[in-house]
């Protein structure tokens, strides 16, 4: 099978597009003829090694040599014990921490990972960029955010950052986005009440909000926990080491006057999967893919992303 593989940590260009021996199912394994795989930060952090975090398994070279991890595809066979999938089945998930490997024809999967059935309403390029951006839109904001609430979102125009300002806008916040010059005009398109251009402004200088989802954390706690109102909440998803650590630690330490500030534990799983699909389903959540490319556009479309120009998800379309 064809798959595009990376051997060292590096720009884009060190990915090379080869043949490779096809997956053989163990026996709590499921095959996926992959049809779409949507590109996530997290390939990029994986192909450049950076974070440090990014090399966990493979310090010196990567260990998972195919990168990508949200795919929507076919069941092409099983293992002897599986019983949750047939043959035949469409299906989409999360496999980040199951062995990653959709940017192929083929990938082998655990039973154990967080796999849904694929609606027939859903396409499967659709599917694919819900995984991993959606689940941390939803866990991100659902439940966190009530009428009228002030609400922001640091790294609003990618896939996760335009799937959580929807996701607040639902709830009947007012939502202010925050991403560079180029983005302003979609996220406005997807129904932000304000924009902040993070090259011309600082967002922690602009008021205080009831919950601020940072998906690219870039500011010290100290400058965050001002934007924090009281009773607000502050989650980071998406940063260097130190802006992790730093949340994890020191927010702790600022999180006085009722306000709380913290990391977001990502919790992939099934049941976050179907809800996401039917909010697409039914008009409720837009999916805007920027570009499709082919298996062979892996580099191009990483390039792209490196660039901080894309707008919602770029999708690989191996079908």
């Amino acid at each position: 099978m064809k798959a595009v593989v990376h051997q060292r940590y590096g720009p884009p260009e060190v990915l090379e597009l080869k043949e490779v021996t096809n997956p053989v199912p163990g026996p709590r394994d499921l095959i996926i003829e992959v049809h779409a795989a949507s590109v996530n930060r997290s390939d990029w952090e994986v192909l450049t090694g950076k974070p440090l975090y990014a090399r966990v398994g493979g310090l010196v070279r990567p260990k998972q040599q195919i990168l990508g991890t949200d795919i929507a595809g076919r069941v092409e066979a099983v293992g002897s014990e599986v019983e949750t999938f047939k043959p035949g089945e469409e299906v989409f998930g999360d496999i980040m921490y199951h062995g990653g490997g959709a940017f192929a024809e083929y990938v082998r999967v655990p039973d154990t990972a967080p796999l849904a059935r694929k609606p027939p309403t859903l396409g499967f390029a659709e599917a694919s960029t819900l995984p991993q951006a959606g689940v941390i839109a939803l866990q991100g904001v659902s439940g966190r955010v009530e009428s009228h609430d002030r609400v922001l979102i640091n790294g609003a125009g990618g896939g996760a950052g335009a799937f959580a300002l929807q996701m607040a806008k639902m709830a009947g916040a007012d939502v202010t986005g925050v991403d560079n010059g180029y983005k302003q005009a979609f996220i406005r398109s997807i129904g932000a009440d304000d924009v902040i251009d993070y090259t011309q402004a600082d967002y922690t200088k602009s008021g205080t909000y009831d919950l601020i989802l940072d998906l690219v954390c870039e500011r010290s706690m100290f400058a965050i926990r001002k934007a924090v109102a009281p009773g607000g909440r502050y989650r980071v998803v998406g940063g260097n080491t130190r802006s992790l650590l730093s949340a994890a630690t020191v927010g702790r330490l600022l999180a006085f006057g009722n306000r709380d500030i913290g990391v977001l534990g990502v919790r992939p799983n099934r049941d976050d999967l179907l809800a996401l699909a039917e909010m697409v389903a039914t008009g409720a959540l837009r999916v805007t893919i920027d570009r499709s490319y082919p298996l062979e556009g892996v580099t191009e479309a990483l390039e792209r992303l490196g660039e901080g120009r894309v707008l919602g998800k770029l999708v690989i379309e191996m079908r």
